[in-house]
């Protein structure tokens, strides 16, 4: 990467010696970087990827890798997906590859499978949408308007995403000052922030994602109007907005962007409920420290390769709302069990309009809620039962994460700790030992 810097700023100090420089030292226009200034080797593309590129190429149309991927390739970073960018419109890709299909109705895309993956290939799109495609809020709502590479560059999102890799010259393309950026650790809207919000407010929360990704700060004019257009997040669907999320919070970076969605009031946007719990000096335990530690196990499995459930998650996150709506039904007279169900009901219902999580989920956070006062409880010979039901491992490790933020716990999770590795006779002399323990104890 410093390379690239020091190419492009012998190319400033050229420039400016002398003004009869020739077109290709012309600033104006992209700055291209050779292969001896730069790290992107042909053979850290996917073979699929390189594929769609050459046989892009050969059929005369114009392929370059684009976004993140050549983003990564330049911090050294390996890239999740390959995308690409063609002047070829989906129909004509389509034609060329008998393994594609065209999906989207804001923005056309062609899809191109191959066994184990999928090259996304995007036409050039015109850098003004045309009136009809956007909503009076400045909302596109309608993509398809083809253009030029040089515009589809100004329609990309962030400088550090508009790159280029032309894999027949082997050459970085920079449009936008990208490369300046990535060396300074900058995030970087092209074009008005605000405009820019405003035609996808999504753009908000990938700031924030690729900030916490990259460990890079916001440039200043970008990071500025977030605030103020925060609410337009409002107008996007529920079902987008569940996509995002899991963007957000399962790549291994969840606990800084936590920190950033509150630092910039995003949180509240996506989980209302709980934004209302962080302020509540009722409860005996601060859920944003509940909710970095939950963030950091998160993050913690994704480095060690472990799974992470979207389920589980979701269930912490909104705990402390389901905790709130529980002591509300109980105290207007509700039964203990039945106070509990009306809380999930409550909790899931209300969150599904701001993130559509799928119905299917919505039981098995409830099963992860209700298994926390069984487990607590530990009530006769229940902990058999409960150690051979299907769920019990969601519902222990739930236990076990509100014990790392709460010492009032830390005994029960380390008896159940116990109790899960231990033989079916030492549950046996457990269960008989705790039960005399809480006898003696209530006595006193």
């Amino acid at each position: 990467m410093r390379g690239v810097i020091q190419y492009i700023k012998q190319r400033l100090k050229n420039n400016n010696k002398s003004a009869n420089a020739s077109a290709s030292l012309d600033l104006s226009g992209p700055v291209v970087i050779p292969r001896s200034s730069h790290c992107i080797s042909r053979k850290q593309i996917s073979a699929n990827c390189r594929k769609v590129l050459y046989r892009l190429s050969k059929a005369g149309y114009e392929a370059y890798l684009v976004g993140g991927s050549v983003r990564d390739l330049l911090l050294g970073h390996e890239p999740k997906d390959f995308d690409v960018a063609t002047s070829a419109t989906p129909e004509e890709v389509r034609k060329l590859f008998r393994n594609c299909r065209l999906i989207g109705k804001r923005f056309r895309l062609a899809h191109v499978y191959f066994r184990h993956e999928v090259i996304e290939v995007a036409t050039f799109r015109a850098n003004v949408p045309c009136k009809q495609s956007m909503s009076q809020d400045g909302l596109v709502i309608r993509d398809n308007v083809y253009g030029s590479i040089e515009e589809d560059v100004i329609r990309r999102d962030f400088t550090i995403n508009a790159l280029l890799y032309d894999i027949n010259r082997f050459t970085v393309i920079d449009y936008t000052e990208g490369l300046e950026d990535l060396d300074h650790g900058l995030i970087r809207l092209i074009g008005d922030p605000v405009t820019r919000y405003r035609e996808d407010p999504v753009r908000i929360l990938r700031a924030v994602r690729f900030a916490a990704k990259l460990g890079f700060h916001l440039e200043e004019a970008t990071a500025a109007p977030i605030r103020e257009c925060a609410i337009l997040l409002e107008q996007i669907p529920a079902a987008r907005l569940f996509e995002e999320f899991n963007k957000l919070f399962f790549a291994g970076y969840a606990a800084v962007t936590f920190s950033l969605l509150l630092q910039y009031n995003l949180f509240g946007l996506l989980f209302p409920a709980t934004q209302a719990c962080l302020g509540d000096t009722t409860l005996h335990l601060p859920v944003d420290t509940f909710l970095q530690t939950v963030f950091q196990s998160t993050d913690d499995r994704v480095d060690d390769g472990k799974p992470v459930s979207v389920v589980f998650l979701l269930a912490a996150i909104l705990w402390h709302p389901y905790l709130q709506q529980q002591y509300h039904f109980q105290a207007g007279g509700f039964r203990s069990m039945v106070a509990k169900d009306k809380a999930c009901d409550a909790v899931l219902s209300q969150e599904t309009h701001t993130l559509a999580i799928p119905r299917k989920m919505h039981h098995h956070i409830r099963d992860i809620w209700n298994s926390q006062s069984f487990l607590e409880e530990r009530r006769g010979k229940r902990p058999l039962r409960m150690v051979r039901h299907p769920r019990f491992r969601a519902g222990y490790d739930f236990l076990l994460l509100r014990a790392e933020a709460d010492p009032n716990l830390k005994e029960t999770a380390q008896w159940w700790k116990t109790f899960y590795h231990a033989k079916h006779e030492q549950r046996i002399q457990m269960i008989t030992d705790f039960q005399k323990h809480k006898r003696r104890k209530s006595k006193n």
